[in-house]
């Protein structure tokens, strides 16, 4: 296979204008949004309309169709035909293409950045910094991509054997709308490095990155139909996940979509990657780093405007420090700059939609009911101008108590519980008390105390002294209904991969029937 890597390619993207020019409520979007054959294209025959929304505004700014059976049918027959001939390229090679797949996606990472802010709602700095996680994957799993290899065993009777480790064929990858140029990084640098081919779905609410992202690739020299995406809902990601010839599911979202998938998964025996919701605890001992406890606190639990699966929104305090560390996280949140998410400033954007913000309000209402006080916000905030339509919430800070429904359902918005404890085995033993298992911090200057605690914590990722970072080298996922496998990290090549093994006979064949 010959690869066209360009030098310096030149890219048509969706947005055409100067990103410093741009703003919330300045700009539309015009499709197609499918990608398949190595360039956008409409669905074949779907006439299922979907509006994209500005969650900064609340404005339609474009539209797609639906894919439906005959779109998904075509993206992943293409997709199944490019993959048997990547899957021969050696995986030297299919390295230094993702290489250069990352290094173009980089001389894009703001005009991608800024279609992020207008999909998503997020703030500029945040989304800049989603794509340089994509590129950090790309980079990651290119370079690993040589390593892959199998094992070889010295037999009896110098008979040997060895395993060769194998691509699986077409990944679906289903996105989340959070992150949405993430996911499509995520999901598609270990599949591609492994020699798969890839077909992408992002959230229905957030359609634009993973086209860019596709197109980025296209003209960095890989192969037509590695990468394909198809856009739809619900409807197209059960196509997807049930298609026979795919051979894994990987999937970022809902406990309850997540089953789904799972189960569609096991009616057709394939293998599938679950990233799902989060409760997590973040505990606050009294030796830690105050300052840098409640920097984190902030992190966990109001970037992306809460909607980050793997937040910490059970801030536990230990009891000798609670007023301090509560007053100090009161006066942060307070604090909070809303604004443009194109604005350098703004540290606070919109919530995904209308119905996003409506389910967020609902859970603050249900939790005053159950006796929960709030200490600062949880309202509508009402912007002007062009952000007046817009979906922005006051962060908001509770005191809480376990059994409420906010101390044990995800919220996916601005909302931090906050609670007291006094021994570290009561707070393990009430962080533990949670059918979700995502995440975990700790805060303690005691570092026996540090590795004690996570060593008891039900949680696939345990953070000491810092909260929600990614390095790409560290695995990342669930334990109990926060889901399955591990994205990032060397261990998830296992995850897109499979294992043949290979015996080799030195002497004759015994046989008790050779007469």
């Amino acid at each position: 296979m010959i690869f066209n890597i360009l030098p310096k390619a030149i890219f048509s993207r969706v947005v055409s204008i100067p990103a410093r020019f741009l703003s919330s409520g300045t700009y539309q979007f015009t499709g197609p949004f499918n990608f398949i054959n190595g360039k956008r294209c409409d669905t074949i025959q779907s006439q299922e309309k979907f509006e994209i929304l500005e969650p900064a505004t609340g404005k339609i700014i474009g539209s797609f169709n639906e894919s439906d059976e005959q779109d998904v049918n075509l993206a992943v027959e293409k997709a199944a035909q490019a993959q048997q001939e990547w899957g021969q390229v050696t995986a030297s090679e299919r390295g230094k293409l993702m290489i250069e797949i990352a290094r173009n996606l980089k001389q894009s990472q703001e005009e991608v950045a800024r279609v992020e802010v207008f999909d998503t709602g997020k703030s500029i700095w945040e989304a800049r910094c989603d794509v340089q996680t994509a590129i950090d994957s790309l980079q990651y799993y290119g370079g690993l991509a040589a390593t892959l290899c199998g094992e070889y065993y010295s037999l009896q009777n110098g008979s040997h054997g060895y395993t060769r480790r194998e691509p699986l064929g077409v990944v679906v990858g289903i996105g989340a709308w959070n992150y949405p140029i993430q996911m499509a990084g995520w999901k598609s640098a270990p599949a591609l490095a492994c020699g798969n081919a890839v077909v992408f779905k992002p959230s229905q609410f957030t359609p634009m990155s993973a086209v860019m992202y596709a197109e980025i690739c296209v003209e960095s020299g890989l192969p037509a139909n590695l990468f394909n995406v198809v856009q739809g809902a619900a409807n197209t990601g059960n196509l997807l996940s049930l298609h026979p010839r795919v051979a894994k599911v990987t999937f970022t979202g809902s406990v309850a979509t997540g089953a789904k998938v799972m189960s569609n998964c096991a009616a057709g025996i394939k293998h599938c990657t679950l990233e799902l919701g989060g409760k997590s605890p973040l505990i606050i001992f009294e030796d830690c780093d105050k300052k840098n406890a409640v920097n984190a606190a902030m992190i966990a639990n109001f970037l992306t405007q809460g909607q980050v699966c793997s937040n910490g929104t059970r801030v536990f305090i230990h009891e000798s420090i609670y007023d301090e560390v509560l007053g100090d996280l009161k006066k942060q949140t307070e604090g909070v700059r809303f604004g443009d998410p194109h604005d350098e400033k703004t540290n606070m954007g919109a919530l995904i939609h209308a119905e996003q913000a409506a389910i967020v309000e609902g859970f603050v209402k249900r939790a005053i009911n159950e006796g929960a006080k709030i200490v600062c916000g949880g309202s509508r905030k009402h912007m002007g101008g062009l952000l007046s339509g817009g979906y922005y919430m006051t962060p908001c800070i509770l005191e809480a108590e376990d059994h409420m429904e906010v101390s044990r359902e995800e919220v996916f918005g601005p909302i931090m519980s906050v609670y007291s404890f006094k021994t570290e085995e009561e707070v393990v033993a009430r962080a533990n008390d949670c059918k979700y298992g995502l995440a975990s911090g700790v805060f303690t200057n005691d570092l026996n105390r540090a590795h004690r605690v996570v060593a008891n914590l039900q949680a696939g990722t345990c953070y000491v002294n810092n909260y929600n970072v990614y390095p790409v080298e560290l695995p990342f996922g669930g334990v109990k209904k926060s889901g399955l496998g591990r994205e990032n990290g060397k261990c998830t090549l296992d995850y897109f991969s499979q294992l043949k093994s290979v015996y080799i006979e030195a002497e004759d064949v015994w046989s008790p029937f050779d007469n």
